[in-house]
C-alpha cells in the first residue's frame, strides 16, 4: 500500500507508470491490476494537472505552429500551420476512439507488454467519478486529457521533417495511422506497464515516447520522400523569424506543463522539474550559440531559439530525476550535440530534414535519455535507484526500432493510397496555394 500512496505524488508518467511496471507481479496490489478506482479527489493535484494540460495544449497551438511556420518559406507558412492544426483535431478524436485504450489499457486483449487492449475504447467505463488506478486522486478524464496533449504534439513534431513537400491528404493519413501504429504502442511500452518500463527505463516526461519517437520518424520521412526541389541550391531561408521567436516562447512556457506537470502534483518534485527545464534550455541555447559563433563568426537569433528547444528536448526525460547540476550539464551537452546534428550531419549526409525534427528532437532526445542514466539521483527521486546508461540505451533501442519500422510501414500505406508528395509544379508554386488555395497575405 505504500507504493499506492506514493503513486499519487510521484511523476505522472515516466515514474509512476514505471513504478507499477517495474514491480514484481507478486508484489502488485490487485487493485492496481484493474483499470479504475473510485475517485477521492485531490483538488490541489487536479488543479495543477488541469493547468498543465492547458500549457501543453498551447505548445501545439499556437506554439509549434508558429515555431515551424516562421522557419519555412513564405509560400508554405499556411501549410505548416494547417498540419499542426490537423494533428490537434485528428489525434484528439483518435485518442478518444482507441488511442488512450491502446496506450494505457490492460485486459485480456493487451499484447504482452507491447500494446494495450481496447476495453476502454471510446472511453468506455470512464466517468466523472472514476480515477485511473495509478493516480487515485485525479479524475480519469483529466488524466486522459493530459496524456492526449502529448499524443497531439508528437506527430505534429514530425511534420518539421517533411515540411514543404508532403500532400495535406497524406499528412492526415500519416498522422492517424502513426498515432495508432507507432505512438500508442511506444507509450504503452514505456509508460503504460509495457516491457520497456519493466526493464527500468526512465522517461520522466517523454524523451523516448515523444522526442526520440518523433525524431526517428522524421528522419525516416525525409529519407523516403527525398529532398525538396532546389534543396542545396535555392534560397530556403526562414520567412519570418519573429513567428519562430514567438513560437519558441510559447513552447518554453508550455514545456513547464510538459515537465513539471508530469510530477502529478504541485509539489517539490514539480518545482525541481520546473527549474531544471528552464536551466537546461538556457544552457543549451548558450552552447548552440557558442559553436555557431565560432564557426560562422556571427550569432543568430535562429541559433538562440534552436538551442532553447534543444535544451527543452534533452531535459524532458530527466527533469524529475536529476538535480540542477545534472540539468545544467545536460543542457550544455545538448546544445552543441543538436547543432552538430542539425548542421554538420545534415550537410554531410545531404538529407533534407526541413526544420530539423531529427537534428533537434531525435538527437536531443537521445542525448537527454542517455544522460538521465548518468545524472539521475535518488536524492531527487527515489525511483532513480538502479538507473544506468545501459538501461537507457536498451530503452532507446527498442523505441527507435519500433518507430523506424512502424513509420516506414505507415509511409508505404500512404504512398500506395493517396500518394506522398505534391507535384513539382505545386511545390514550386507553394503548398499554401496548391494545397489550400490560400495565401499568408491574401
Amino acid at each position: 500500500m505504500t507504493l499506492i500512496r506514493r503513486l499519487a505524488s510521484i511523476p505522472l508518467m515516466g515514474a509512476a507508470l514505471l513504478a507499477l511496471s517495474a514491480a514484481p507481479a507478486s508484489a502488485a496490489a490487485p487493485a492496481l491490476l484493474g483499470h479504475q478506482a473510485m475517485l477521492d479527489l485531490n483538488s490541489g493535484a487536479s488543479a495543477w494537472l488541469l493547468t498543465s494540460t492547458a500549457l501543453v495544449l498551447m505548445m501545439t497551438l499556437p506554439g509549434l505552429a508558429l515555431f515551424y511556420g516562421g522557419m519555412v518559406r513564405k509560400k508554405n507558412i499556411i501549410s505548416v500551420i494547417a498540419q499542426s492544426t490537423a494533428a490537434f483535431a485528428l489525434v484528439s478524436v483518435l485518442w478518444f476512439i482507441a488511442g488512450y485504450s491502446l496506450a494505457f489499457g490492460k485486459g485480456p486483449d493487451a499484447v504482452n507488454g507491447y500494446i494495450g487492449g481496447l476495453q476502454t475504447a471510446f472511453l468506455n467505463g470512464v466517468t466523472s467519478t472514476t480515477a485511473h488506478s495509478l493516480l487515485p486522486g485525479i479524475p480519469e478524464l483529466l488524466f486522459v486529457s493530459f496524456q492526449m496533449t502529448f499524443a497531439i504534439i508528437t506527430p505534429a513534431l514530425i511534420a518539421g521533417a517533411f515540411a514543404e513537400r508532403m500532400k495535406f491528404s497524406a499528412s492526415l493519413l500519416f498522422f492517424g495511422l502513426w498515432h495508432l501504429i507507432v505512438y500508442a504502442p511506444i507509450c504503452h511500452q514505456v509508460w503504460g506497464g509495457g516491457y520497456l518500463g519493466s526493464l527500468g527505463v526512465l522517461d520522466f516526461a517523454g524523451g523516448a515516447v515523444v522526442h526520440v519517437n518523433a525524431g526517428v520518424a522524421g528522419l525516416v520521412c525525409c529519407l523516403v520522400l527525398g529532398p525538396r526541389h532546389g534543396f542545396g541550391r535555392d534560397n530556403m531561408a526562414p520567412a519570418n523569424l519573429a513567428y519562430t521567436a514567438i513560437g519558441t516562447g510559447l513552447l518554453l512556457v508550455g514545456w513547464l506543463g510538459f515537465n513539471a506537470g508530469s510530477a502529478g502534483a504541485a509539489d517539490a518534485l514539480a518545482g525541481t522539474a520546473c527549474f531544471n527545464t528552464i536551466l537546461a534550455a538556457a544552457a543549451a541555447s548558450l552552447g548552440w550559440l557558442a559553436i555557431e559563433w565560432i564557426e560562422k563568426k556571427k550569432p543568430t537569433l535562429l541559433g538562440l531559439l534552436s538551442g532553447i528547444v534543444a535544451g527543452l528536448v534533452a531535459i524532458t526525460p530527466a527533469a524529475g530525476f536529476v538535480d540542477p547540476k545534472g540539468a545544467f550539464f545536460i543542457g550544455v551537452i545538448a546544445g552543441p550535440a543538436c547543432y552538430a546534428g542539425a548542421v554538420w550531419l545534415k550537410h554531410a549526409l545531404k538529407y533534407d530534414d526541413s526544420l530539423d525534427a531529427w537534428g533537434i528532437h531525435g538527437i536531443g532526445g537521445i542525448v537527454g535519455a542517455l544522460l538521465t542514466g548518468v545524472f539521475a539521483s535518488t536524492a531527487v527521486n527515489p525511483l532513480s535507484e538502479g538507473a544506468s546508461i545501459v538501461k537507457q540505451a536498451i530503452g532507446l533501442g527498442g523505441a527507435i526500432a519500433w518507430s523506424a519500422v512502424g513509420t516506414f510501414i505507415v509511409l508505404m500505406i500512404c504512398k500506395f493510397t493517396v500518394g506522398l508528395r505534391v507535384t513539382k509544379e505545386g511545390e514550386v508554386e507553394g503548398l499554401d496555394y496548391s494545397e489550400h488555395g490560400e495565401s499568408i497575405h491574401s
